[in-house]
């Protein structure tokens, strides 16, 4: 797989989590959420700009493709090394106790705060397919998986 259908899987997959109502367009205002969650550093004034470019009705919400087009601008020096690399740390964040997993509790407030229209039985859902074992607890291998979709 080259590098552009790895931007584009990881771009797709996080666009999906925040478009729980599956409506095909997820809030602007969550865009900054998802970059710092898959630790991508960006200018807040750069973001805004690219959003009042691509929401041009000032609707406050995007496309797939919208989102594609704003955050490319900060995927584009980034490989998928490097992105492997930064969930890793915010893993390890939450990984207080270096354990090598984080429970589902702990996944769960990571989910709400990326997307706080996340309502508690789409939280169910997401945490149960992400925790196929039922074990109450998460680890890298299954965290990537969901961050990614690998």
């Amino acid at each position: 797989m080259d590098e552009d259908e790895e931007k584009l899987r990881i771009m797709r997959k996080a666009f999906a989590m925040c478009d729980t109502t599956k409506s095909g367009y997820i809030e602007t205002t969550k865009i900054a959420s998802i970059l710092n969650t898959i630790g991508q550093v960006f200018d807040d004034e750069e973001l805004q700009e690219l959003i009042e470019e691509v929401d041009v009705d000032e609707s406050g919400r995007v496309d797939f493709d919208g989102f594609c087009q704003i955050v490319s601008n900060f995927l584009e020096e980034e490989d998928a090394e490097a992105m492997t690399a930064e969930l890793k740390e915010a893993f390890r964040l939450y990984d207080k106790e270096g354990n090598g997993y984080i429970t589902t509790a702990v996944l769960r407030e990571i989910l709400a705060a990326l997307d706080d229209a996340l309502k508690p039985e789409d939280l169910d859902g997401i945490i149960a397919e992400i925790d196929t074992d039922g074990s109450g607890t998460v680890d890298f291998d299954e965290f990537m998986e969901m961050m990614t979709g690998e």
